[in-house]
């Protein structure tokens, strides 16, 4: 067995992000991927400023919370941190009445593993009620501990090209790695497997049976292995269909579904009906490089010698370490692929 290592608390650079939609919000939702650290960020933000604590994990409390959501909300403290809320959706509702009675910025902090953006219903309930923040795994920055300004400065005449020594091996194992705390605990790139492993078994046995009657719970590890292989890609729905034998609406709704618990994410791409030359389909990108890796069971050498799906996956890695940085960036921004047909 490992050493039980000790606990390392990450900065996360969206703190100052939350405590200010908080200021003027009345509920303010973080949600992303389980295991990113929502929980953390909210207790630590809750922690400081006098929130009670309550988790939809204990079954207790989401029995309380399905079979009277109502009551259920008029019992708690005037400031709560309701955690994994996509157990209990008969809250939203419940929610909504609350703050209309007693409208007061920063009642509740909710989290969830689920993406209520594809769930018009639940958003729309709380409309004009709730700020929703995205909280993705660790970045690089954070990693570090320093937040860099590159976005900012991408976009203003302080931009520059610099000369930098090449990562080389140290690039494979940071993709290798990924960037979720629990698994950058485990002290070998075959621990940290073993960790995204569990925790792909977890959501597929939990999460997804928590928002989908689906049969074919096997197909879908199955299908997110084929995705990281696919990732930075573009969609082809036609062709992880007939790996799985089925139908493409079938295979649309898993990978929906796939998005909906943050694992799998589309890349639009900008294009102009003035520009009929462009790529009008959206790439498809794995949530996390780390992930990636575990599912195609390879590690940071068998990635260096495989020059081709290394091209896929630094494309995916610096996607989504551009996507953490902007996660905390005052100036929204809005990501997009761009190809021409002869690329």
């Amino acid at each position: 067995m490992d050493a039980m290592a000790e606990p390392i608390l990450y900065p996360r650079f969206a703190r100052e992000r939350l405590e200010e939609a908080l200021a003027d919000s009345p509920v303010v939702l973080v949600h992303g991927p389980r295991q990113c650290g929502k929980t953390t960020l909210a207790c630590m933000v809750g922690d400081a400023a006098g929130y009670e604590y309550i988790t939809f994990d204990d079954d207790v409390q989401l029995a309380a919370a399905q079979a009277d959501p109502v009551g259920f909300v008029a019992g708690l403290p005037d400031r709560t941190v309701l955690d994994e809320v996509q157990r209990a959706p008969g809250l939203f509702l419940a929610l909504k009445t609350a703050v209309d009675r007693g409208r007061r910025p920063g009642r509740f902090i909710l989290t969830g593993s689920a993406n209520v953006l594809l769930v018009p219903k639940l958003a729309d309930s709380l409309a004009g009620r709730m700020e929703i923040q995205r909280l993705h795994p660790l970045s690089q920055d954070e990693l570090a501990g320093k937040a860099s300004r590159f976005i900012d400065e991408l976009f203003t005449s302080r931009f520059r090209n610099r000369r930098f020594e090449r990562l080389g091996p140290d690039l494979a194992e940071r993709i290798s790695a990924g960037g979720y705390p629990a698994a950058l605990l485990r002290s070998t790139e075959k621990r940290r497997a073993a960790w995204y492993r569990d925790h792909i078994e977890t959501l597929v046995q939990r999460d997804v049976r928590d928002l989908s009657r689906i049969s074919a719970f096997g197909s879908l590890p199955r299908l997110l292995q084929l995705a990281a292989g696919q990732t930075a890609r573009l969609v082809n729905v036609a062709e992880i269909a007939s790996a799985f034998q089925l139908s493409r609406p079938t295979t649309r709704d898993y990978v929906v579904l796939l998005e909906r618990i943050f694992l799998l994410e589309h890349l639009p791409p900008w294009h102009s009906n003035r520009l009929s030359r462009l790529i009008k389909t959206p790439k498809l990108h794995i949530s996390d490089t780390g992930l990636a890796m575990a599912l195609l069971g390879m590690d940071a050498a068998a990635l260096i010698k495989d020059r081709g799906l290394l091209g896929q996956l630094l494309e995916t890695f610096v996607f989504q370490e551009l996507r953490r940085q902007a996660s905390w960036n005052e100036t929204p921004v809005r990501f997009y692929h761009f190809r021409t047909r002869t690329a």
